[in-house]
């Protein structure tokens, strides 16, 4: 069950693509999905995060996000996945990062391009577990590194923080 994954920085978007190597994800080819993630930051600054109840990442904590479904702006789908996976209300922001996971899980092989967002809490409320999440809360960065998490999950929170109005 291996990973590849690609990440650019997006400020703005790029136009140009690099090509990821999928030809040891078995005989079926498949086709990359939108999904989009969710940087959100409390008065703390302590980072909205959930443990994956499903695979690919079952167990691993990430921040909330999923796929963009048919008809839904990216910033509908930033609200509806952390509503969904914490029942805490956002606002969707800036475009972050452009992120990349090509892989096999359990469930078969995935690829999916995530656009990751920083998006604002509406009002503290403390977090609830929902939808494919197992567990629901936010956590200091420094925090982080005693909980097993998706691939650079800790260096684009810090690069999140780190900029201007976002943590």
């Amino acid at each position: 069950m291996g990973t590849r994954s690609r990440r650019s920085t997006a400020s703005p978007p790029s136009t140009t693509a690099r090509a990821v190597d999928i030809r040891n994800l078995g005989a079926e080819l498949i086709a990359p999905r939108l999904a989009v993630s969710a940087f959100v930051f409390d008065a703390e600054q302590r980072l909205l995060v959930v443990r994956r109840g499903r695979p690919p990442g079952e167990g691993l904590w990430s921040v909330p996000g999923g796929k963009v479904m048919p008809g839904e702006t990216l910033a509908a789908a930033v609200a509806r996945e952390v509503r969904e996976e914490t029942a805490c209300e956002v606002r969707c922001g800036a475009v972050l990062e452009v992120v990349e996971r090509c892989g096999e899980a359990a469930t078969g092989p995935y690829h999916y391009v995530i656009i990751a967002h920083a998006a604002t809490l509406q009002r503290q409320r403390i977090p609830q577990a929902g939808s494919d999440a197992a567990a629901a809360a936010f956590v200091a960065l420094a925090d982080l590194s005693h909980r097993p998490c998706t691939e650079g999950l800790r260096e684009l929170a810090a690069r999140a923080l780190s900029r201007p109005n976002l943590g």
